[in-house]
């Protein structure tokens, strides 16, 4: 049974068909999903789904690319949020340096604010790293301590360390299947069982065999079968280890099913 650590649930993509899509994940053997919010109005959305949805997990935040919405209400409202039952961490923060986000201070900002709230209430943080890795983890070097997870990995082989050193996770995507990302999946080969873990970031960055359509959680299975292969590991072990891994990342909120709303 897999887990899909990364996913954007309520993007709108997915508001016709969100329960059908659930019910081909389950279909496929996906018995767990974290759906990763944006900013205030995704971070709202994403629980009342999760309250409706048994099988899917919350994390509430404000994304580099709306950083500039971050304020000291936004920083109240998330810490309520970030008390429901649902919510097992504070995603996806980050930086993004890649051009296309919020001006750079409102990115640190927004980042240091949202360490701040998941040192606060004990939470794991969902990072969104894109060209700020050697930034970032000076800025968790800082403080406040933290664990989590980097969402869909990005970098090469050689910074996996400086990862695992600060107690991070590592999630790949199903970009790890794309033939030109060979740095990937040596990455991926570098990262210990116990710290990996697969995701889709659904709806976007779909595996190699779909690509070009709607990515949605049932083919996180693509992402599995790349990592298998490349640590070679029976696909069944790979997937009950990675299961362990966000158990203890996301601690007993994921572990106890909700009930529904």
């Amino acid at each position: 049974m897999m887990i899909d650590a990364h996913a954007h649930l309520t993007d709108g993509r997915f508001a016709n068909d969100l329960s059908d899509t659930l019910a081909r994940a389950r279909k496929a053997g996906v018995i767990r999903v974290l759906s990763a919010a944006e900013d205030l109005a995704s971070s709202e959305a994403a629980v009342t789904l999760a309250r409706a949805h048994a099988e899917v997990r919350v994390a509430v935040g404000v994304h580099p690319h709306r950083a500039e919405s971050w304020n000291g209400d936004a920083l109240v409202r998330l810490t309520q949020l970030a008390r429901d039952e649902h919510v097992v961490a504070i995603g996806e923060i980050g930086m993004d340096l890649s051009g296309r986000s919020a001006p750079l201070e409102a990115q640190e900002q927004a980042l240091r604010g949202q360490l701040a709230v998941a040192s606060l209430l004990d939470l794991p943080v969902v990072l969104h790293v894109r060209d700020a890795g050697d930034r970032i983890r000076a800025i968790l070097r800082e403080g406040p301590e933290v664990r989590g997870m980097v969402h869909c990995y990005s970098e090469g082989p050689d910074e996996i360390a400086s990862w695992l050193e600060l107690g991070f996770s590592i999630s790949f995507a199903g970009t790890i299947t794309y033939p030109a990302n060979e740095p990937l999946r040596a990455a991926a080969g570098r990262t210990p069982l116990e710290s990996l873990l697969a995701e889709t970031d659904s709806p976007y960055l779909a595996p190699q065999n779909v690509r070009g359509q709607r990515n949605e959680p049932r083919y996180v299975a693509a992402t599995y079968a790349a990592l298998s292969h490349e640590r070679r590991v029976d696909l069944g072990e790979l997937a009950a280890r990675v299961a362990e891994n966000a158990k203890r990342l996301f601690g007993e909120r994921w572990r106890e099913p909700s009930s529904a709303a």
